[in-house]
């Protein structure tokens, strides 16, 4: 039961937060990810268009792709309390929960009853938007 409750809590804090991040232009407006209406499909529509439109007035592109499927594994906890509050004004008790929220998190893993040594997570984002 605390786990559904944890992951209920969750997304009505990652939609506030969407919603929030939406509402102060916060997001950039070329930024696919994380913003309603937009996703893998558009920015490959929209990169598929660029290369198409080069191509048509003769230039040459070059593509790099980078693969950040792991990034949120990456994300140090104080500096994106940082960023929350420097470059989002996130600040004072909304601040707080998340710091609390990412402070003193652990987690285990059971295979048939038998349960791992606990990890004390300092990186790691588990949000999902």
């Amino acid at each position: 039961m605390a786990y559904f409750l944890a992951k209920l809590l969750e997304k009505v804090v990652q939609k506030q937060l969407q919603c929030y991040l939406t509402w102060s232009d916060a997001v950039p407006s070329r930024q696919s990810a994380y913003r309603q209406f937009h996703g893998t499909e558009t920015v490959l529509m929209k990169v598929t268009n660029d290369l198409l439109m080069a191509t048509d007035q003769g230039q040459v592109s070059a593509l790099c792709l980078l693969d950040l499927t792991a990034a949120f594994d990456t994300v140090d906890h104080g500096l994106l309390l940082t960023r929350l509050q420097q470059c989002f004004g996130i600040e004072s008790s909304c601040l707080a929960w998340f710091a609390s929220y990412l402070t003193n998190r652990t987690y285990c893993v059971v295979v048939g009853g038998v349960f791992s040594r606990v990890i004390h997570v300092v990186m790691s984002v588990i949000f999902q938007f």
